[in-house]
């Protein structure tokens, strides 16, 4: 039987050779590449044609979920794992929503991750004991309040803009990377300003700490 061939994407070099150490040690499983950050796991997965992408969350230029739904748009048969420290409902359900079919901590990827590959490939979610209870309840809460998980404030598009804001990019740099004129770019950033009631560079990079996009 070919190994299912999977593509890593963690920013902490170290992390990936843990995961790839668990992964290698599984006859059916094989990592034919790895990735520091969300846009470099984009143009390895084109490059590569990967079964499986894991990707962590937290990463420079682009986040894994970003990473995710853009993959999730490119290769619409890959198979999307989130390997992540954040044990959080947010996260957990923003991952769904971007195509991921499997969300594993960090914290027992030694126990959980090989089978989350699996059923992965097999087309089956993934979902830790936490999340699980997470999406009962949410589900619950939603039937009882007549409830549907409330849209995010901020277009895609303009998450990628204000994570690359907020990591020091000019706007040139982030039109480079988004294959976008420098135009869009700034009409991009006005619309950020205003959604969200910010003045300033400073601010919006105070935003996407809070909501998780960069780490302080």
């Amino acid at each position: 039987m070919t190994p299912v061939r999977i593509l890593l994407a963690d920013d902490h070099a170290l992390v990936r050779r843990g995961v790839r150490l668990i992964l290698d040690n599984e006859p059916d499983l094989t990592v034919v590449g790895e990735a520091g950050d969300g846009a470099e796991a984009i143009s390895m997965a084109r490059a590569e044609r990967p079964d499986l992408a894991i990707l962590d969350i937290a990463m420079p230029r682009l986040t894994g979920l970003q990473a995710a739904r853009e993959l999730s748009r490119l290769m619409p048969d890959l198979r999307i794992l989130i390997l992540t420290m954040y044990d959080n409902e947010q996260y957990f359900f923003e991952a769904l929503k971007a195509g991921a079919s499997g969300y594993v901590l960090k914290s027992v990827a030694d126990r959980d991750l090989v089978e989350a590959c699996r059923a992965a490939i097999r087309g089956e979610p993934f979902l830790y004991p936490g999340a699980v209870a997470s999406l009962i309840r949410n589900y619950l809460d939603r039937v009882r309040d007549g409830e549907s998980i409330p849209a995010k404030a901020i277009t895609d598009r303009e998450e990628e803009i204000l994570k690359l804001v907020a990591e020091g990019n000019s706007s040139k740099e982030i039109a480079d990377l988004l294959f976008i004129s420098v135009k869009t770019v700034e009409r991009h950033r006005a619309n950020l300003l205003q959604k969200l009631g910010l003045k300033d560079r400073l601010e919006l990079t105070r935003y996407a700490i809070r909501a998780g996009l960069i780490e302080p």
